[in-house]
């Protein structure tokens, strides 16, 4: 299987943990984003959302980093992160749309604002959007904190493919100054899932 991939992207690099934890070999290919390899004509007919990652296995093509999460863990029969009960797996997915829905658009102010926007324009970020941005992020981020007050994983005992997806927005807490401070069981379970070996293993260098 090969995974279009780049490291930098949140989205792409819990595709790539969900493997690692799996023990599953992809052939990852690097699309370099800053070139605007993403918007050349041959990725567009792969992905027409011009967006990382997308697999490929065989003749069959997936895009969208949650489905591939649970495509790929469906493969790996009895494995603790995609549980075969099925009320277990809706659970997982719905903290999964929940991050793709509230959470990723919350963190994704602050990853443009404080870090992207300097990074790309060499312009400082807006106050005002910042401002918003961290009105939003409380109320969606104590939605998270509540939940985590009593336990240590987003779903059951142990870690599923609901942490990693919404673990991996706060790749950049650090640079993009996400809000963590006040969501004590938030930090704490990052925490967690930072001492994770594919966590780890995953981190691009600027960052580690």
């Amino acid at each position: 299987m090969k995974l279009y991939t780049n490291p930098f992207s949140p989205n792409a690099r819990k595709v790539t943990m969900t493997a690692r934890i799996l023990g599953i070999a992809l052939d990852e290919q690097m699309v370099n984003l800053m070139t605007g390899e993403q918007r050349r004509p041959e990725f567009l007919r792969l992905n027409p959302n011009g967006l990382v990652p997308v697999l490929e296995d065989g003749d069959f093509v997936l895009w969208e980093s949650d489905a591939i999460m649970q495509y790929l863990a469906s493969r790996v029969p009895g494995n603790t992160l995609w549980p075969d009960d099925p009320t277990v797996r809706a659970d997982i997915t719905r903290w999964q749309c929940w991050e793709l829905a509230h959470w990723a658009p919350a963190c994704g102010v602050f990853l443009y604002e404080n870090f992207l926007k300097q990074l790309l324009q060499g312009g400082g970020p807006n106050a005002g959007e910042v401002h918003r941005g961290e009105e939003k992020f409380r109320a969606i981020a104590e939605i998270l904190n509540r939940h985590l007050a009593a336990r240590d994983f987003l779903v059951g005992q142990g870690l599923t493919l609901a942490d990693l997806s919404v673990a991996a927005y706060l790749m950049y807490a650090k640079p993009a100054r996400i809000p963590l401070d006040e969501h004590d069981h938030v930090k704490r379970w990052f925490g967690r899932i930072q001492q994770l070996e594919a966590w780890k293993q995953t981190e691009p260098p600027m960052l580690g």
